[in-house]
């Protein structure tokens, strides 16, 4: 089933929180919803973040956070796309690369110069995704694809 993919709203939160807080488990980080509801209900209340959410039969199964940013270079605004999370059972099913295309469409219609994101080297599975949807790769490990 292809997933449907929206900004989140604030009816979203209790679920996104849960998929934000295994996430952060998968970075390591020990589990826990309430603070994760707390961090994502201030990033959105304050302006501070957009969350592009993908769902699959109602269900929320993968976000991307992304902030914003500046690029002094570009003299342009720049988002970062600080997090993207698909759940295990829906992997391998065009979510990530769905919710990739609309964190660059959302960047290019805010008007910003590029967007760019950081995943180690030995993320594998995350680096062929990003490349195989046009990203760029360099020696920082940082990737990035430009809008203009």
């Amino acid at each position: 089933m292809p997933a449907t993919i929206a900004h989140a709203v604030p009816a979203d939160l209790d679920a996104l929180s849960r998929l934000f807080d295994a996430y952060r488990q998968f970075y390591g980080q020990q589990a826990d919803v309430e603070a994760a509801r707390d961090w994502l209900r201030n990033r959105l209340r304050f302006g501070e973040s957009k969350v592009i959410v993908a769902r699959q039969g109602g269900d929320i199964v993968g976000f991307a956070q992304l902030y914003p940013s500046f690029s002094s270079v570009r003299m342009a605004r720049s988002w970062i796309l600080n997090d993207l999370f698909v759940l295990p059972a829906t992997r391998r099913q065009g979510v990530a690369r769905a919710l990739l295309d609309a964190a660059a469409g959302f960047a290019r219609e805010d008007g910003a110069g590029v967007i760019s994101l950081e995943t180690g080297r030995g993320n594998e599975a995350a680096r062929a995704t990003y490349r195989a949807a046009g990203w760029s790769e360099d020696d920082t490990q940082w990737y990035s694809l430009a809008l203009k």
